[in-house]
């Protein structure tokens, strides 16, 4: 079956950074693949678009630019807040605030935002609220192990359902 809107895709595929001789960074296998609904927005456009015309049992290999993919490192998203913020119970915690951890919080809308802990002064807490693959080019080289009609449930909950899918 070939891939179309509506249609519960599971691929397995390897991802690395730059090109085919990169660092990999996700791996999904045919035991547990990345299994969606595609072409409603869940997915990367680009990387949708490279899967379009493709079938069960079809290979495929392709790279995103990072303006394709997660766009580039915007340097506005990494700030500077104080480190009162971080206070909980009158205390900071400091493995919270290791270098590296990435830590929930909400813009000044209320948006939910994932930010990356740069670095920590004794008055402040620089943080990346870049996405974490943003400025990267990908390269995808993969197998698409079945397509398959999506169920009207699938479709009006927005996500494929069941085995590698979401659970109810």
């Amino acid at each position: 079956m070939q891939i179309t809107k509506n249609k519960v895709v599971s691929l397995s595929y390897i991802l690395k950074r730059d090109n085919a001789q990169g660092e990999i960074i996700e791996e999904t296998r045919a035991g547990d693949p990345l299994v969606f609904l595609y072409g409603i927005g869940q997915m990367l456009p680009k990387f949708e678009e490279h899967l379009s015309t493709l079938k069960t049992g079809d290979d495929f290999e392709f790279t995103l630019s990072s303006d394709d993919a997660y766009g580039e490192m915007d340097q506005d998203a990494i700030i500077d807040l104080d480190k009162s913020i971080f206070m909980v119970d009158g205390k900071i915690d400091d493995e919270m605030l290791a270098i590296g951890n990435v830590i929930p919080m909400r813009d000044d809308q209320g948006h939910m935002l994932q930010g990356i802990v740069v670095n920590v002064t004794n008055e402040s807490v620089r943080m990346d609220f870049n996405h974490p693959m943003a400025g990267n080019t990908l390269h995808f080289t993969g197998n698409v192990i079945d397509v398959r009609e999506a169920t009207a449930e699938e479709i009006s909950h927005g996500h494929a359902h069941g085995a590698g899918g979401h659970h109810h």
